[in-house]
């Protein structure tokens, strides 16, 4: 078996798909259809009962091809937090944004987007302190938003 170091994660082994050789600077080792075994790894990581720790929630955000302030604007957190839940590589991070990052995750590699549209155009709310809205009713008598920011997010819901 093979210890896949490589993952950043310390518990992941390789029982065959791999190769051994000879390189002028050591041993080498190659492995077989690496993208298909990070997702294997990905998926395992989102079905395992358990919290996700730090290096685990790395393994995801690199695979995810996101980077730590990206990612920490999503799911509602900080930067600084981000980094300090993936330099504790093995303390579990917090149920909330462990939920949140498997289900990006979890439509990252199957999904259409929207989960992650919709996060990404919340974390852009959040910026806002002060909204003021305007509303007409329509002929049909229904009202509606006419506030341009609501627009967009209408809009966005509906695509």
């Amino acid at each position: 078996m093979y210890h896949y170091k490589e993952s950043g994660l310390d518990n992941v082994f390789l029982e065959n798909g791999y190769q051994v050789h000879k390189t002028p600077y050591g041993e080498g080792v190659s492995i077989t259809e690496s993208v298909a075994l990070h997702q294997a790894i990905g998926q395992w990581l989102i079905f395992l009962p358990k919290p996700l720790n730090g290096a685990e929630l790395r393994f995801l955000r690199v695979e995810m091809d996101t980077t730590q302030r990206h990612l920490a604007g999503i799911i509602g957190a900080t930067e600084q937090t981000l980094r300090l839940w993936e330099k504790h590589r093995k303390k579990s991070i917090p149920g909330p944004a462990d939920r949140l990052v498997r289900t990006l995750y979890s439509e990252f590699i199957g999904g259409d987007g929207s989960i992650r549209r919709r996060l990404e155009k919340l974390a852009d709310l959040d910026q806002l302190e002060h909204a003021d809205a305007c509303f007409q009713q329509e002929e049909n008598r229904r009202w509606k938003c006419c506030t341009s920011t609501a627009l967009d997010m209408a809009e966005q819901q509906q695509a």
